[in-house]
């Protein structure tokens, strides 16, 4: 089985990138299931319900959300309704909606998408400890099928590295999601689990993290936070290819990126 995991979809550039490139990568690559972590899908921030059904219809046959989860009013009220969409399986048990599923991936393969949130750095919205989370929650999903993936939405470098080890051998893929930025540190961990500490961003490549540097640069040189806008320079779709063998465990990681 080949999953592509589209990384973190930011704006409208970002949304275009993943239509364009999804299709180009497609006529390359025999892909047998698409995950799509779509955070920042909506303005930069969250992911609006006309933008998931729009990412779902384009190919996501699986959407990861992160920290901003609940961001958008019209999601949050109906996460427990649309059954691609995943977010932080590590939050409080009444949070609306589900922290893993499994998906159909056709000819009888079922495929389990699993999301956890990191600790640190998160100042609106706090996960229960993803490190005690992990292993009962793969495990359990193991029942139901050996392809496994996990998205793992953190910022610090040594937060994921250390949970992809804990993780490594009980599920095909573990990505880094959330810093908007492709890291080269793609591998095979020893017991068979994928991994890699961020997958990058689909949308605008000449940014910060997707939207317009000069309104970053003006916010760090005044110290006054402002209001981001979404970049359009640039658009490109970011993410891996994880080839996975019949007993779950990954054959290889390839980075992609695609200019669209």
């Amino acid at each position: 089985m080949t999953v592509f995991y589209a990384a973190e979809i930011v704006g409208k550039a970002g949304i275009c990138a993943f239509r364009r490139g999804l299709s180009k990568l497609k006529k390359t690559h025999s892909i047998d299931f698409v995950v799509a972590n779509a955070d920042g899908a909506t303005a930069g921030g969250g992911l609006g319900r006309e933008h998931a059904a729009y990412l779902h219809k384009l190919g996501a046959n699986a959407i990861t959300l992160g920290d901003f989860s609940f961001y958008k009013k019209d999601l949050a009220q109906n996460l427990d309704k649309l059954p691609f969409v995943i977010r932080p399986y590590n939050l409080v048990p009444d949070a609306p909606g589900h922290g893993a599923r499994i998906f159909d991936a056709g000819n009888g393969t079922r495929v389990a998408v699993a999301q956890l949130l990191g600790q640190v750095g998160f100042a609106k919205l706090h996960a229960e400890n993803p490190y005690q989370a992990v292993l009962p929650l793969l495990d359990k999903l193991h029942i139901e099928t050996p392809y496994i993936l996990l998205d793992f939405h953190a910022l610090a470098t040594a937060e994921k590295k250390t949970l992809f080890a804990l993780a490594d051998g009980h599920c095909s893929a573990a990505i880094g999601s959330h810093t908007r930025v492709q890291t080269a540190d793609n591998r095979i961990l020893p017991g068979g689990t994928a991994c890699i500490a961020c997958a990058g961003r689909t949308g605008s490549q000449i940014s910060v993290g997707g939207l317009i540097p000069e309104i970053a640069i003006r916010a760090y040189l005044t110290g006054i936070p402002a209001w981001q806008k979404e970049a359009e320079t640039a658009p490109a779709l970011q993410g891996v290819l994880v080839d996975i063998a019949d007993d779950g465990k990954a054959r290889s990681i390839e980075r992609i990126s695609l200019p669209a």
